[in-house]
């Protein structure tokens, strides 16, 4: 990018000639900004929009000041959630990954004379420093031609010789039009637990509708929000899939991924006007801040030389067929 304040951040766009379009930044983490299907937006935007990546955001909340919202915001390695101190550190809002810039290792692109469909990105992204910890991060994104689908491999490795908290949450963020009045929310829950907010408690308690997305409201004026955590059940793929379906539009969008990879799945909802989002989070930690994870027993670990492996998916979906599958989770 060669303007604004967003100069010198680097840019992938894809293309799958079916509709689905969407931006790789390669200056933050190899996470999604712009994602459209079609004419239709399928990501929420912040006002903000891209930056270069700092260091110097951190701490506290200020993760917030360079935040542009974006189909994939991803949060950790080493803690997500609330700036909290624990274990002798002083973390800030949902990590470091998000303001760390990736190195691209290949791109390939779709042939379709040679009968090559397929289209990836692969870079690689270092947190860390000397004395440790030393994690390194391989993403592989993948989409083919003629298709709606974004297949993402996320591998870690501590390079380091000690053993080193981790954690990971796909901040997907979906916006308007795609995200509006009517539109519903689609999984098949075990339970849903709201966070410690007597707001959040209120909202998704139970008997009320917390699925079908409300118009703007004043009270989300500010930082006012609804959050909790959705247990879905698996299905007989083995995957567990989540979404968002616009009937009016024909149009969803579905997450799949495993519970190995992401126990629970936060749910953030933001109704705000200007500021009108809603985020399914696959992680395998808390929002609330990595001390919390800890005494939940929710802290994940990578050992030293030791490796994991996340692997999910973004389908966007308008055959009917699709979309009543996807509605069926909520019956």
């Amino acid at each position: 990018m060669d303007d604004g304040p967003a100069r010198g951040v680097q840019a992938l766009c894809v293309n799958t000639g079916s509709g689905l379009r969407y931006r790789i930044l390669g200056g933050r983490g190899l996470d999604i900004d712009q994602a459209f299907f079609n004419q239709h937006s399928l990501a929420f935007l912040t006002h903000a929009g891209v930056n270069p990546a700092t260091r110097a955001l951190d701490g506290g909340l200020d993760w917030l000041r360079s935040f542009f919202g974006g189909l994939l915001t991803s949060c950790g390695p080493f803690n997500t959630g609330a700036p909290v101190a624990d274990g002798g550190e002083n973390l800030g809002l949902h990590g470091s990954h998000s303001n760390t810039a990736a190195t691209i290792e290949a791109v390939q692109q779709p042939d379709p004379h040679r009968g090559v469909h397929e289209m990836s990105v692969v870079g690689s992204v270092k947190y860390g420093s000397f004395y440790g910890p030393c994690v390194s991060l391989r993403r592989t994104i993948l989409s083919s031609f003629g298709t709606n689908l974004i297949d993402i491999t996320d591998e870690f490795h501590n390079a380091g010789n000690q053993m080193v908290p981790h954690a990971w949450l796909l901040h997907i963020n979906f916006g308007y039009p795609l995200i509006d009045a009517g539109a519903e929310l689609c999984f098949d829950a075990e339970r849903i637990d709201p966070i410690d907010d007597p707001a959040s408690q209120r909202h998704f308690r139970a008997g009320k509708n917390f699925r079908r997305i409300p118009g703007l409201m004043d009270s989300h004026r500010g930082s006012s929000s609804f959050v909790a955590y959705v247990y879905p059940r698996t299905g007989r793929d083995g995957k567990i899939t989540v979404g968002v379906v616009n009937r009016k539009l024909s149009l969803g969008v579905a997450i799949h991924y495993r519970k190995t990879d992401f126990p629970r799945c936060a749910l953030w909802q933001h109704w705000g006007p200007g500021e009108y989002v809603c985020a399914l989070e696959p992680a395998n930690g808390g929002v609330e801040g990595r001390d919390k994870d800890r005494a939940k027993g929710w802290l994940d670990h990578l050992p030293a030389g030791g490796a994991k492996t996340y692997r999910y998916q973004i389908e966007v979906l308008t055959a009917k067929a699709d979309l009543q599958s996807l509605l069926k989770l909520n019956r």
